[in-house]
């Protein structure tokens, strides 16, 4: 069994949100920068990139990378790239975890979040692949699995409010030019969103499916589905924010039993990566802000539905680019790491 000082890692997209994240990371738990290689296009080869506060990685071409020399490769350069190059770096003996969701929804790769269902990785070799979920759904199967662990749950009915760092750095930049645009008279119009973002809610996030849902929503619901219990109906709205970094979820569960807000708190608060926020009297509520940075998932605004036998509303944010993206794949490689 190889440990975090000898695994050879390779990071795919490292030159994007979420690539950039992966090498923050794995340099902040400790991996030796001579045992990571940043892979990227052949546009940005050559291009030197940061890892930890002092080191410098030069970016390798992805079309000439020899994944045979790695154990894991942490992929997130969209899901076009990770269909034609996980497979390909699978079959040359290394591990793949795929942030995309190109992989998701195949029966025989495993999709998880460490703290919900590790014990799925015990599949991870029937193809050398394992999915990274959806940013949105990591931090809500998070909440819902030590609720549902004591109150089986029925039904959930998720409002989504994301960050613009979920559809990439260019949402980012256009959410700075839009902004600044406003203030000093100069029209800045949306390229990565289907309407101007700054000041301004979109009720849009992936394309439009049959059903008139977006495929961000579907992903909420199936991917619920497979990574806690087929049995929960996920019903979601998911709606772009104009905020950089962070995503917040408005829940309203229904269980099959009676389940307090206080017992919920408990719960939550014994749940490793949960941080539960959660006092009126002082407005201790979660923000975006204050959850950017940070790796758990914060829970506030816990208390009863009483519009139903059976329920709670709840409300969850987290940090879409770490726990959301690269720390679940980071998280995902170490818990490989005892059986492989």
């Amino acid at each position: 069994m190889k440990n975090k000082k000898n695994i050879k890692i390779a990071v795919v997209g490292a030159t994007g949100n979420v690539g950039r994240a992966f090498l923050q990371i794995l340099a902040e738990r400790g991996y030796p920068v001579e045992n990571i290689s940043a892979v990227a296009s052949s546009r940005s080869a050559k291009r030197p990139i940061s890892y930890g506060e002092n080191d410098i990685i030069t970016v390798q071409s992805l079309d000439k990378f020899d994944f045979s020399g790695c154990d894991y490769a942490l992929f997130s350069p969209g899901g076009k790239i990770s269909a034609e190059y996980a497979p390909k770096a699978a079959t040359q003996g290394c591990v793949v975890i795929d942030n995309t969701s190109h992989f998701r929804m195949d029966e025989d790769i495993p999709l998880v979040v460490p703290e919900i269902n590790s014990d799925a990785l015990t599949d991870f070799s029937n193809r050398n692949i394992v999915a990274n979920p959806n940013c949105s759904t990591i931090q809500m199967v998070m909440a819902l699995k030590p609720l549902h662990d004591v109150a089986k749950i029925k039904r959930v009915v998720v409002s989504t409010y994301q960050s613009v760092s979920g559809a990439g750095q260019e949402a980012m930049d256009e959410l700075t030019q839009q902004t600044k645009g406003l203030f000093t008279g100069l029209s800045v119009p949306p390229a990565n969103f289907s309407k101007p973002i700054a000041f301004n809610v979109i009720p849009q996030i992936d394309v439009f499916m049959e059903g008139d849902s977006t495929k961000e929503e579907w992903k909420m619901v199936v991917e619920t589905q497979k990574i806690l219990d087929p049995a929960i109906q996920v019903t979601a709205t998911c709606v772009r924010v104009p905020v950089y970094i962070g995503h917040s979820l408005s829940l309203n569960i229904e269980f099959e039993q009676e389940l307090s807000a206080d017992k919920a708190r408990q719960l939550l608060r014994q749940f490793k990566g949960i941080t539960v926020m959660d006092n009126p009297d002082d407005l201790s509520y979660a923000t975006p802000l204050d959850g950017a940075g940070e790796d758990d998932v914060l829970i506030s605004r816990i208390r009863k539905d009483p519009t139903v036998p059976y329920g709670l509303n709840m409300w969850v944010v987290a940090d879409n680019v770490r726990k959301g993206a690269a720390l679940n794949a980071v998280q995902i490689m170490e818990a490989l790491l005892p059986i492989r």
